[in-house]
């Protein structure tokens, strides 16, 4: 029988137009992922950091023409995803992929509405954050659930949690890697390589949360694909705000480190696949600035992933493993054939291990 297999692409979103910002912070900030408080501190809290931050990320947008790039990018890797299962499936079976942002267009409600006209058989939920949280894919599939339910509807779903050492991510990201490390000047001292993941309060770590764990684990499977002993390189958090204690290294001391020892950098967004405001502006504008401040002799920043060949195979290779196993439901990759869960127990906002 001719299956029609839905996949929906998950990503946080972002302001398409200037006017976007501040309703785009609010959806933000009221989310019970990002501020877990009770609804009536939540919603009044939102409302009030969205109208505090409106003007400086407005400008951020405008420095990126008045937009974010961020849903063209997902558009164009949701494009290359369904060619790329097209060609390879069944005879009969066809397959649609669609984008689902959390905080702004497309919202869960609009791409159901796309999905239920595609009359799909099957839906595979596909969050493009590699590494789990619960304030990224957490949110992104509790959100989707409950709209699904709200919406009625009733088609099989399954769901990939996490894929921190896909091959496909792992190899996309080494060959940009590599690329950039040859554009270090042979008179510089040996640069050091900084895996520049999105910040994440210590305080959701210590609850539980994968995150820290899953990025190490992404920057550890890059190292061992590029097979260069001698290069040094750390893991590295940046986008922190506000006064609680984040995930450490940051970021910004690292580079103003490097300064002081007259190091090269060649700086990877190992947690994002696609261009935006971390990427454009904070890594490539703010960041490149505090290195030359710094005096950091060589700043490189290694492109993220985008619709590269490797990394749309590895996406590919997620949604087949997924429909291949038995039971519906939500798990990390299969890493082996023993399809063993990576995650140790005690990180208990891993809803693989619920």
């Amino acid at each position: 029988m001719a299956e029609r297999i839905a996949v929906v692409l998950f990503n946080l979103g972002a302001p398409d137009k200037l006017s976007a910002v501040r309703p785009f912070l609010f959806n933000l900030f009221k989310d019970p992922a990002i501020l877990n408080l009770p609804g009536f501190f939540r919603l009044p809290l939102a409302a009030l950091l969205s109208w505090r931050r409106t003007k400086t990320a407005t400008e951020i947008y405008a420095h990126m023409g008045g937009g974010s790039p961020l849903l063209p990018n997902t558009e164009a890797q949701a494009q290359a995803l369904e060619t790329a299962l097209n060609r390879s499936a069944k005879s009969d079976d066809h397959f649609g992929v669609f984008i689902a942002m959390r905080y702004w267009h497309p919202f869960a409600a609009e791409t159901i509405d796309k999905i239920k006209k595609f009359a799909a058989t099957k839906i595979i939920l596909l969050p493009l954050y590699p590494q789990f949280s619960a304030a990224t894919t957490g949110s992104s599939l509790r959100n989707w659930q409950k709209t699904a339910q709200a919406k009625n509807l009733k088609v099989v779903q399954r769901a990939v949690c996490c894929w921190p050492e896909n091959n496909g991510l792992v190899a996309a990201i080494a060959d940009a890697t590599q690329q950039a490390l040859s554009q270090v000047r042979p008179d510089q001292a040996p640069p050091r390589l900084l895996f520049s993941a999105h910040g994440l309060p210590k305080r959701a770590v210590e609850k539980g949360d994968p995150y820290a764990l899953h990025v190490m684990r992404t920057a550890g499977a890059v190292m061992q694909r590029l097979n260069s002993p001698g290069l040094e390189w750390r893991v590295t958090y940046q986008s922190r705000v506000g006064p609680l204690e984040w995930l450490r290294p940051y970021t910004d001391d690292e580079i103003r480190a490097a300064g002081v020892e007259k190091r090269p950098i060649v700086i990877v967004p190992i947690a994002f696949v696609s261009e935006h405001s971390e990427t454009l502006v904070e890594l490539d504008r703010d960041y490149r600035q505090l290195a030359k401040d710094s005096g950091v002799p060589q700043y490189i920043r290694v492109a993220t992933v985008g619709t590269a060949p490797l990394f749309i195979d590895g996406l590919a290779g997620l949604v087949r493993d997924i429909l291949s196993r038995p039971r519906p439901g939500l798990a990390p990759e299969r890493l082996g054939p023993e399809d063993t869960n990576f995650c140790p127990t005690d990180c208990r906002q891993c809803p693989a291990l619920k």
